[in-house]
C-alpha cells in the first residue's frame, strides 16, 4: 500500500480558520470532502518548506511556516492509501488568497468545523481545534 507524507496548514485569521473543499476525485471517500490545504514533501524539503510552497501553489499565499507553528501530526489509513499528515497552525494577517486547487472555501470559527463534511483524516485536527479531543 502506498504512504504519503503530507504537510498541512491550519490557517487563522480574526479567529477563523480556512476550510478547503477538495474537488471531485474518483475516490468517493475524498470527493468533495473539506480539508486544510498542503499537500505532499518533495526530496530534499523540510516539512515547513514543503508547506509554505503548496499554500503559494494551491492559494497564492506567501507565508513562511516555522518549526514552532506545529500543532499535531495525524497518521490515517484510507482504503487504498495511507498518509502522514503534519499539520502546522499559522495566524496569517488577510484573507487574500486564490482557490487554484479546490473546488471551494469557507472561513469558520473553531465552534463551527464540525458543520462540514472533513476528509477523514482531518477530522482528529477538527475535534482538537473545537476541543473536543
Amino acid at each position: 500500500m502506498k504512504h504519503l507524507t503530507v504537510t498541512a496548514a491550519i490557517l487563522i485569521h480574526n479567529g477563523e480558520i480556512l476550510c478547503m473543499q477538495r474537488k471531485e476525485s474518483e475516490r468517493d471517500y475524498i470527493s468533495l470532502k473539506y480539508e486544510f490545504p498542503g499537500g505532499k514533501e518533495e526530496a530534499g524539503e523540510t516539512m515547513e518548506a514543503a508547506l509554505s510552497r503548496e499554500l503559494k501553489e494551491e492559494l497564492n499565499l506567501d507565508i513562511i511556516v516555522k518549526p514552532n507553528h506545529y500543532y499535531m501530526t495525524v497518521d490515517h489509513t484510507y482504503p487504498d492509501f495511507s498518509i502522514t499528515m503534519h499539520c502546522f497552525k499559522c495566524e496569517i494577517t488577510n484573507r487574500t488568497i486564490e482557490c487554484n486547487d479546490h473546488h471551494h472555501y469557507v472561513w469558520l470559527s473553531p465552534n463551527q468545523l464540525d458543520t462540514l463534511d472533513w476528509a477523514p483524516a482531518d477530522w482528529p485536527v477538527v475535534k482538537r481545534l473545537m476541543g473536543k479531543e
